[in-house]
């Protein structure tokens, strides 16, 4: 019972944070039975608030989804909120696209995705405050403006430039209508510039799908596309060639972000590991929903993580100021 109030208590801080909730709000929750227990606190925490709530909860015989299920989009209209609470199935990515994409044509609908939710990350990740981890994100966002290039460098062998001149840089730690956060929140990020990744990233933490890594992979980019695949374990390598062989784009740049969220640990699951402070992330594929524009069509996007990068701003005028060192983020 302990628990459970905690992770309802967890529910409503980020409910209130994150959508700022009023009885004018009708909120629709699609779940499914591995995520009930914290389906059920969302549910309470808006309630709370004095919101009406609906929910559309998937069976398991109908896994993995494929479409978007006709009685769920039947009870999207007169919705102002949407939570998406649901465990995280690797062949559901291109459904959650899909329906991604459906909520972000209702402009004024704010969005919660948690594909991957647990009540252990409820109690951490997501309980802890939001106010600071604010002012964390717009320190950095500040720091990024008239940034053109990207490098990043870590003690594995990192050494990766990247063009962002004109990308636009944003946190996740809050919601404005027509938009969407991943919750647990916690980092900041952008699209990089399409044809503009190139050196090296060794990733040594956790890649989306696969979970926590054993042995480090070497990424090495040109021109903003992955052109080989590296590591001491053989598996690893043919496993993320074939998840990345589902179309073209798979391959090319989609994302930096960095971490800053202090409760959310590395555990292999990608929702709560790419907001852990101290680290950062690339992912390939999609990017088409981030803010400023990213061209990337593909059908899916995976992310990537490292521990303890070094990222280093160089602005339009040609100075430069390193941001994080050692995976410590420096104060300016």
């Amino acid at each position: 019972m302990e628990n459970k109030n905690k992770i309802i208590s967890a529910a409503s801080g980020a409910m209130g944070y994150i959508f700022n909730p009023s009885a004018e709000d009708k909120v629709l929750i699609l779940t499914d039975t591995h995520s009930s227990t914290v389906a059920e606190a969302f549910q309470k925490a808006s309630v709370k608030y004095g919101c009406t709530v609906d929910i559309y909860t998937i069976e398991n015989d109908e896994r993995p989804l494929r479409e978007i299920p006709t009685e769920l989009e039947r009870m999207l209209p007169g919705k102002s909120i949407v939570l998406n609470i649901i465990k995280a199935y690797p062949d559901e990515i291109p459904f959650r696209i899909k329906w991604c994409f459906k909520l972000e044509e209702k402009k004024l609908l704010r969005t919660g995705h948690m594909p991957g939710i647990n009540e252990e990350m409820m109690m951490t990740s997501v309980n802890v405050n939001f106010g600071k981890m604010k002012e964390t994100a717009d320190s950095i966002i500040n720091a990024l403006r008239d940034v053109s290039k990207i490098h990043i460098t870590t003690e594995r062998g990192t050494n990766l430039w990247l063009g962002v001149a004109g990308r636009v840089f944003a946190s996740d730690v809050g919601v404005k209508p027509g938009k969407m956060c991943n919750i647990p929140c916690g980092e900041v990020y952008c699209a990089p510039i399409e044809t503009e990744a190139d050196g090296v990233v060794v990733f040594d933490a956790s890649i989306g799908d696969i979970g926590l890594l054993k042995k480090p992979l070497k990424v090495f980019l040109k021109e903003g596309r992955v052109i080989k695949f590296d590591s001491d374990n053989n598996e690893l390598v043919n496993k993320i060639s074939e998840l990345t062989d589902i179309d073209d784009d798979a391959r090319v740049i989609g994302e930096l972000g960095i971490g800053v969220n202090p409760g959310a640990r590395i555990t292999g699951n990608m929702l709560e590991d790419e907001k852990a402070l101290g680290t950062a992330h690339i992912a390939f594929g999609n990017n088409e929903d981030f803010p400023g524009g990213g061209k990337n069509r593909s059908k899916i996007h995976r992310d990537y993580l490292m521990y303890t990068p070094s990222i280093e701003a160089q602005y339009a005028d040609g100075s430069k100021r390193l941001l994080m060192e050692a995976g410590q983020i420096l104060k300016s």
